[in-house]
């Protein structure tokens, strides 16, 4: 049997987006609603699902060589692992999720000093505890098993560590936020002892570089067309590009062919303005990888 590398899938909300980057990198994962040991079509991988909330003690183990993760649950679990790259999935949002210090509106609490000797419900336990114990704030940590705002409202804890987007669902329910206390986006991580060996390591940022490819790739898109040799100027002019489109000569013409990389939403805005500018046979492509 070749070497294998124990790759953690996260399991729930982004499940079905990591499938689908891995497959835009080039690997089919298959996932079975039975099993929790999805299918991969590469023999130096094996594959197994594990909640974000866990990934990072059982990476720090060694059970799992590599995975991914929200930074907070590695941080929660202050799991001691490498992180290899950020993994910031578009399909579910490219905005950082937020951990903030929440109170009820009309609370006296304005900063976290003031809740020394308080009461405090989250999810995030372990790195609540933590950020408290640091600044010498003394506070009980309790975890909530869900409707964590609702405690704060219905005055069962004295405040709350959420998390948050834009804030809108906790103004919604007449909190306030006290103060942000993490950001977090998808993050690889890995063994420490796997980021030593040198063949796992090679398979880990081989599997890294193609995922963030694929990444770099979405919501982008390759264009390409015929243009009059005197355009070319003009016409490159209007072209977004990560860097200057690629002009070449037709055969026997005074032609060009140009073709440049973009952003999607970019094309339905500078169509027209290539046709005015002479532009042809304009061709949009889709891209699985930028590497």
């Amino acid at each position: 049997m070749s070497k294998q590398l124990n790759f953690g899938i996260p399991k729930g909300s982004l499940e079905d987006a990591t499938v689908d980057l891995f497959k835009k990198a080039g690997w089919k994962v298959s996932i079975s609603s039975r099993s929790y040991f999805p299918g991969v079509d590469d023999e130096e991988m094996n594959c197994k699902l594990i909640r974000p909330q866990e990934m990072g003690k059982y990476v720090e183990r060694g059970t799992i060589d590599v995975g991914i993760a929200g930074r907070d649950w590695v941080r929660e679990n202050d799991s001691d692992v490498v992180e290899i790259c950020e993994m910031v999935y578009s399909k579910v949002s490219r905005r950082p999720v937020r951990w903030v210090l929440v109170v009820a509106q009309d609370s006296p609490v304005q900063k976290p000093e003031d809740l020394a000797g308080a009461t405090i419900s989250t999810e995030l336990v372990g790195f609540t505890k933590r950020y408290f114990s640091e600044r010498n704030i003394p506070v009980n940590v309790e975890f909530s098993w869900g409707a964590t705002e609702a405690k704060v409202v219905d005055g069962l804890c004295d405040a709350i560590v959420e998390v948050t987007e834009t804030g809108s669902t906790i103004r919604a329910n007449n909190l306030r936020i006290v103060c942000d206390l993490m950001q977090s986006v998808p993050v690889m991580v890995a063994n420490k002892d796997a980021w030593q060996e040198p063949w796992k390591r090679a398979k880990i940022e081989q599997i890294a570089t193609l995922l963030k490819s694929a990444l770099a790739a979405e919501g982008m898109v390759g264009i390409k067309m015929n243009a009059p040799g005197d355009k070319v100027e003009a016409i490159t002019a209007v072209l977004p590009s990560q860097k200057a489109p690629t002009v070449a000569h037709l055969y026997k013409s005074d032609w060009v062919s140009i073709e440049s990389i973009l952003s999607e939403k970019d094309v339905r805005k500078i169509v027209p303005e290539l046709l005015r500018l002479g532009a042809e046979g304009i061709v949009e492509y889709p891209l699985n990888k930028i590497i």
